[in-house]
C-alpha cells in the first residue's frame, strides 16, 4: 500500500511562516508529480502549486513570490515553505502525488489534509 502523510500545519500570525511536509510511502516504484492544493470553509479545493520529479514548478497566481514548493526525491517527500502568510490563505491543506508502485499501476494519492489558520 501506498500512503501520503502530512505535517506541519498549525496556527499563526499574519505575516509569519509555516512549512508544510508530505511524505510518499509504501511499494513505490516511481513519482511523477507531486502538489499541493488547498480548501477553505465553503470554497472548492485548488491548486496551489506542484512539482515534477524534473523539478518544474507551478503556483497558483494567488501564492507566486510568498510560496516555494520544494522536493526530496530520495526521501519522496514535498515541502511547502509558506511566507508572508494572509488569513485568506486559512485553510486545511491536501498534498497529492502521481505515483507509480511496483505492480507499475499509476495513481493519484492524497493525504488526509493539515489546517493552516492565519490569524489577523
Amino acid at each position: 500500500q501506498v500512503q501520503l502523510v502530512e505535517s506541519g500545519g498549525g496556527l499563526v500570525q499574519a505575516g509569519g511562516s509555516l512549512r508544510l511536509s508530505c511524505a510518499a510511502s509504501g511499494s513505490i516504484y516511481s513519482i511523477n508529480v507531486m502538489g499541493w492544493y488547498r480548501q477553505a470553509p465553503g470554497k472548492q479545493r485548488e491548486l496551489v502549486g506542484d512539482i515534477t520529479s524534473g523539478g518544474r514548478i507551478n503556483y497558483a497566481d494567488s501564492v507566486k513570490g510568498r510560496f516555494t514548493i520544494s522536493r526530496d526525491n530520495a526521501k519522496n517527500t514535498v515541502f511547502l515553505q509558506m511566507n508572508s502568510l494572509k488569513s485568506e490563505d486559512t485553510a486545511v491543506y491536501y498534498c497529492n502525488a502521481q505515483i507509480t508502485a511496483i505492480t507499475r499501476y499509476t495513481v493519484l494519492y492524497w493525504g488526509q489534509g493539515t489546517q493552516v489558520t492565519v490569524s489577523s
